[in-house]
Parts: structure tokens; sequence; C-alpha cells
């Protein structure tokens, strides 16, 4: 068993680049036209889909990125230009029509999985800590399961936060629906913005800011 304080620390990092509330606007932005039943079965595809990810990352995620050289500041410029061409749909992209609604709720598993499981809750920074937490060279195997089960508490509270996403649609209206997608989508641009740049000044093409 590990410390309890090594414990607290992989929980503290990985709710950090997961981000349950985080994921909770964006959520509600791409299902605010979608009924209940609907958005809950967009919640749990996009928990499992996450969580599916993020444990295939944990056990071979060390070996792939080693194989093809590839870092974090790959990633972070790589998940921050396609944050950024969302974060652009939620800006500037018209309501859903009445006529798309049926089809948006046949849909649900694309919706579930782009970009609600990735790059929201699976972020590449959360495919990262992954595998830097379960550092095939640094951790024995029970290390790594006790990092897995800590992933899998936080996915769960991921997936009750959105499933109390719908109260707050039913509280706030398809006009503050409409509000928050548009202004998660200004803070959304900034957070992609950001990580395009630190990861530009890692790999020596900016000065650090």
């Amino acid at each position: 068993m590990l410390p309890f304080e090594q414990l607290l620390q992989e929980f503290i990092t990985l709710w950090v680049v997961i981000d349950p509330i985080g994921t909770v606007p964006v959520f509600l932005a791409v299902t605010a036209g979608l009924t209940t039943r609907a958005r809950r079965k967009v919640a749990i595809k996009a928990v499992i889909v996450a969580g599916s990810v993020l444990l295939a990352f944990m056990v071979a995620g060390q070996v792939i990125l080693e194989a093809l050289g590839l870092g974090l500041p790959s990633f972070q410029i790589a998940g921050g230009l396609v944050l950024f061409l969302f974060a652009l749909s939620m800006i500037f992209g018209p309501g859903k029509p009445e006529a798309e609604i049926a089809e948006a709720e046949e849909s649900t598993t694309q919706t579930a999985i782009h970009p609600v499981a990735i790059p929201s809750i699976a972020s590449p920074g959360a495919m990262l800590a992954v595998v830097v937490l379960t550092d095939n060279d640094r951790f024995s195997i029970s290390h790594q399961a006790q990092t897995a089960g800590i992933l899998l508490v936080i996915l769960a509270v991921t997936l009750v936060f959105l499933y109390l996403a719908s109260p707050i649609l039913k509280l706030i209206g398809p006009a503050g629906a409409s509000i928050i997608s548009r202004v998660m989508g200004m803070i959304l641009a900034a957070v992609a913005v950001d990580a395009v740049l630190r990861g530009l000044v890692q790999i020596g093409a900016l000065s650090p800011f």
C-alpha cells in the first residue's frame, strides 16, 4: 500500500489533468439540444471511452511514446490545436436547429467520443500524466494498480458531475446554455493557445513568457 501522502499527490495530479468540473461546461454545450436520457447516454459512453483510452496509455503508452520519440511538447501542441478548433465552433457555431435534434440524439456515440471523452476528459495532459505516474522503470505492478484505482475513482466522480449537468441545464434554460457555450468557448480557446505556447517554449521555438 502506498503512503497516504503519495496517494494524495497522485489523486491531485490526476484530478487536475482530467478536471471533472471543467468537463461539465463542455458537456452542457454539446448536449444542450438532447433529451435527459440521451444526455446520460453520452455521459456514460464518454466516461467509458475516456477510461479505456487512459488505461490503454497506462499499459502501453510508455512503449508507444518511446518508439515514436514523442514527448509532452508534441502532445501539448497537438492537443491545443484540436481544442482550439472546438473552441471556435463553440463561439461562432449557430444553435442546434430543431430538425437536427433527433439526428443528434441518434449519434450520441460520436458526441461522447469527441469532444467529451477526447480531448475534454482524456486530454493530452491526462494521457501523459498516467504514463509518467506508471513509469515501468520506476514503479512496481502494485503501485501501478493503485494508480489505476485512483484513476477509476476520478472517472466515477466525473460521471456523477455529468449526470448533475441535466438539472443545471433545466435551471439555466437554452439561452443560458448558449451563453455558457460561448463564454466557455473563449476560455477553452485561451487554454488551447496557452498549451500550444508552452509546448513551443519546451521545444525551444519560443522564449519563456
